[in-house]
């Protein structure tokens, strides 16, 4: 897995992965952007309604001007630090409709033998995206309980997280990888013959994306990885196995 990590972060530099970067960050400044408009707007209109409330009040005057720009000054602050820790986030999020095009990029460049990828239909991508969602909730909900038995225990709980968020990412990786080549029942069967080391692959994903700065270009190295891991898997005799094997109805 560690030669599959540096193959994947050697890769950052390939104008594919730069343009999802930069498409990611554009994206993201046009979103924070508008919102600031609006929050400048509402706190414009917030702060003259503070303002004429405090001139009917007494004793008005220095106290007044204070009050307002004490208000003025808050909103500013918490309108900053909301974009400090919602960026991320949202770049993420815009970055993860476009990662196809790293995976693509990532076989052109060491698998130019595997021909182009299938085109994953509609209702598929909706059905696997619903069922991620749902075994996420899951998770998180039975995981919750031992989260806060677990708060005053910063080695157990640190190991609860990276176990969970490992086996989530694995699965959410490797099936953004896999139904490029395969249909979504081979993959969920592909996906079980490998669990344990998919959830190995996922917790080094869950590391990345809880390093700062790292975390911005993580779901990228991730991808990436991802492919690595993938094609790694492809090689064994237990792959072909499962591919081969009809689907249980």
């Amino acid at each position: 897995m560690l030669s599959a990590l540096i193959k994947a972060t050697a890769q950052l530099g390939d104008p594919a992965f730069r343009r999802v970067l930069l498409i990611s960050v554009a994206a993201s400044a046009v979103v924070f952007a508008v919102l600031w408009l609006l929050a400048w707007l509402g706190i414009s209109w917030a702060g003259e309604a503070l303002s004429d409330w405090l001139a009917g009040q007494e004793p008005g005057g220095f106290w007044s001007g204070l009050l307002a720009w004490i208000f003025g000054a808050a909103a500013v602050a918490s309108i900053l630090i909301a974009t400090f820790f919602l960026f991320p986030a949202v770049m993420v999020l815009v970055m993860s409709i476009l990662l196809d095009d790293v995976a693509a990029a990532v076989e052109r460049r060491h698998y130019p033998d595997h021909g182009p990828a299938r085109r994953q239909p509609w209702g598929e991508m909706i059905w696997g995206a619903a069922v991620f969602a749902a075994v996420t909730v899951a998770a998180n909900a039975v995981a919750l309980p031992l989260y806060l038995l677990l708060l005053f225990a910063p080695p157990l709980n640190l190991f609860v997280f990276y176990l969970l968020n490992g086996y989530l990412l694995g699965r959410e990786y490797f099936e953004l990888v896999a139904v490029r080549r395969f249909a979504m029942p081979t993959v969920d069967r592909l996906r079980r013959a490998f669990r344990g080391r998919l959830m190995m692959a996922g917790v080094l994903v869950t590391v990345l994306m809880t390093i700062p700065l790292v975390n911005l270009v993580a779901p990228l190295i991730a991808t990436a990885f991802m492919v690595h891991v993938f094609e790694t898997l492809r090689q064994r005799e237990k792959f072909a196995a499962v591919v081969a094997t009809p689907a249980q109805r």
